[in-house]
């Protein structure tokens, strides 16, 4: 049975599927709170997953909202040094402590409970996906209203432990304007539909660029095509995120909650159109 033809009806099907295996979603360290669940995910590495996860958590911090950024790029993490983090995570006997941006928004992330940020993080695949889950439920994050997940590329360990383990609402989907970005964005919404969580949204990055002369966009890569991709997959809501050499200075100096990111707009009006969970 294809994952659009699952009724949800468990006693009527004999797929051996992630909703049928009843997977428990971990539950958040007592006196934690998160309310909304966001993995921002990609096909492939290099297409600006981090960035996306930052601008979108500075995006609805600015609206008001208390945003948290969950770093699940184990081996890779980028989040801390895009926010300006420098110190090492708190802890007590029993959980760690989130750090904080200059405005507010929670972190954590592997960077922030090694020794020196340069230091490779050499772990096995089961062990990166035990300290996204510790991640999770052994930090203390303080009523959050926006969690954005960074997650590392492709549907390995780290994504499938996100989705089963957390309580996710939806994904948004980073990509950029290659012909081989069709492919790339059907892996992620099948391996989304398996599990059964809705894809939010779609953010192509390196869109156009800018010249700051004449005003005029130019396609360095190619024409877009998110547009297309978003109508063949039905995602409904669509970002085109510019070429910047800004956003590298930026991001380099800490300061990425500091970018301005209207082209994000729709997908942050899209977030708080939806309800928050009753208590």
């Amino acid at each position: 049975m294809s994952a659009e033809d699952c009724t949800h009806d468990c006693s009527t099907c004999g797929e051996d599927c992630a909703e049928r295996s009843g997977i428990v979603k971990e539950e958040l360290f007592p006196g934690a709170s998160v309310k909304k669940v966001y993995a921002v995910v990609s096909g492939k590495g290099g297409v600006g997953k981090s960035l996306v996860t930052s601008l979108m958590a500075s995006e609805m911090q600015r609206r008001g909202y208390q945003a948290a950024v969950l770093d699940a790029d184990i081996t890779g993490p980028s989040i801390p040094k895009a926010f300006g983090i420098n110190q090492h995570a708190t802890a007590t006997e029993d959980y760690l402590f989130p750090n904080y941006s200059t405005s507010g928004i929670q972190v954590m992330s592997t960077n922030l409970i090694i020794e020196n940020q340069t230091d490779p993080v050499v772990w096995r695949g089961p062990v990166i996906a035990g300290v996204v889950t510790q991640f999770w439920n052994q930090v203390m994050w303080q009523d959050v209203d926006f969690m954005f997940v960074d997650m590392p590329p492709g549907t390995g360990d780290v994504p499938l432990t996100v989705f089963q383990s957390l309580p996710v609402d939806g994904i948004i989907i980073v990509t950029s304007p290659q012909d081989l970005v069709s492919m790339i964005v059907e892996k992620a919404v099948n391996m989304a539909a398996m599990l059964n969580i809705p894809v939010f949204g779609i953010v192509e990055n390196m869109s156009y660029f800018k010249c700051p002369d004449c005003g005029k966009e130019h396609h360095i890569f190619g024409d877009s095509k998110v547009d297309e991709v978003a109508a063949k997959f039905q995602i409904p809501n669509v970002a085109k995120m510019p070429i910047d050499s800004v956003y590298a200075t930026m991001v380099d100096a800490g300061e990425v909650e500091h970018i301005p990111a209207e082209f994000l707009a729709p997908i942050a009006d899209a977030l708080e159109s939806v309800e928050f969970p009753t208590e």
